[in-house]
């Protein structure tokens, strides 16, 4: 009898706005596009990307520090088949990913379209405790990685207005 239990893939990231955009000489840019296929539980996100030629069908559930993520490679035509049904909840960003320290990357995103002047910044960490005693670099911004407003899901889906969220910060 298998007493194993298979491992549920976790993400555990920190979110901020950008203080200031710091030296990207050496990042990688990658251009995304991606759109939400739920509307409807904000617990669950089914989502599709694009990033470069790559192509990715995304399944998060939960919010915050913490969410279970299970991501699969999916073949173009299948991205251009469920694409029409992300209509309505799309966002469009230049990614840069680059080191912090020690395994340690960021990704920084830089929104275009009517998202246009936000620009945040993640770090993925191995555990908790790796989460909890990150050393915030200055060119970061106000955390919100708890802030619900800030998900990508969030800010494809509402007809915010950008700059009225950011006023709050």
């Amino acid at each position: 009898m298998n007493t194993s239990q298979e491992s549920t893939p976790q993400e555990i990231e920190r979110k901020f706005l950008v203080a200031q955009l710091p030296n990207l000489s050496d990042a990688k840019q990658s251009v995304i596009k991606q759109g939400y296929l739920t509307h409807v539980d904000d617990s669950v996100e089914v989502r599709l990307r694009q990033k470069e030629h790559e192509f990715y069908l995304t399944v998060k559930q939960g919010a915050g520090l913490i969410r279970t993520e299970v991501e699969t490679s999916i073949v173009q035509e299948q991205f251009t088949t469920l694409w029409p049904l992300t209509v309505g909840a799309r966002i469009e960003k230049v990614r840069w990913t680059g080191n912090i320290t020690n395994n340690l990357f960021y990704e920084l995103d830089i929104f275009s379209g009517q998202l246009e002047t936000l620009q945040l910044v993640e770090v993925e960490f191995s555990s908790i405790a790796s989460a909890e005693k990150f050393i915030i670099p200055a060119w970061f911004g106000q955390e919100v990685t708890e802030d619900k407003r800030f998900k990508n899901k969030s800010l494809a889906m509402s007809n915010i207005v950008i700059h009225e969220l950011l006023s709050e910060f």
